[in-house]
């Protein structure tokens, strides 16, 4: 099947495989290696991007679901050498130890923003219910979702 949709402001096409994850289309066929494979089972959430928008577990959707969809990723946020204000917050604020989890809880963050502009503490941890880091106890995680919000 022909699949076309675009990543990052970039129109891309390819043929896949009905069975073809969003996530194996980014990182094999794309080779945008941000969006990371942690679980294979939903669990995890290392593998956030944005669809029209909107967070979502790329190994939830198949690639051929994202036909016409704008997808963002971890790569296309940062305007190039000025990262995203969220990523900046997590920079200054530690909010990551190995960068495993580090794209989807960025990806999970900017999202919970748009819908929420100034989430107490228990919002932000509620809303990352779905993105596990296995190093951490969320505390820098959550203070540099904090910063971002701070910073809008």
């Amino acid at each position: 099947m022909k699949v076309s949709f675009s990543v990052n402001g970039t129109e891309v096409s390819g043929d896949v495989e009905p069975r073809t994850l969003l996530v194996d289309f980014l990182r094999n066929d794309l080779g945008l290696t941000g969006t990371h494979v942690g679980c294979d089972t939903s669990q995890c959430g290392a593998c956030v991007v944005h669809v029209d928008g909107r967070s979502i577990k790329s190994c939830t959707l198949l690639a051929m679901q994202a036909e016409g969809t704008q997808v963002t990723t971890i790569e296309g946020l940062a305007n190039g050498d000025t990262l995203h204000p969220m990523q900046a917050a997590f920079r200054q604020e530690h909010g990551l130890q190995c960068g495993f989890c580090t794209p989807g809880m960025i990806m999970s963050a900017i999202d919970l923003l748009q819908n929420n502009a100034d989430p107490t503490e228990q919002e932000i941890r509620d809303w990352l219910e779905g993105n596990l880091c296995r190093c951490t106890g969320y505390h820098d995680i959550v203070r540099s979702i904090q910063t971002a919000a701070k910073s809008r």
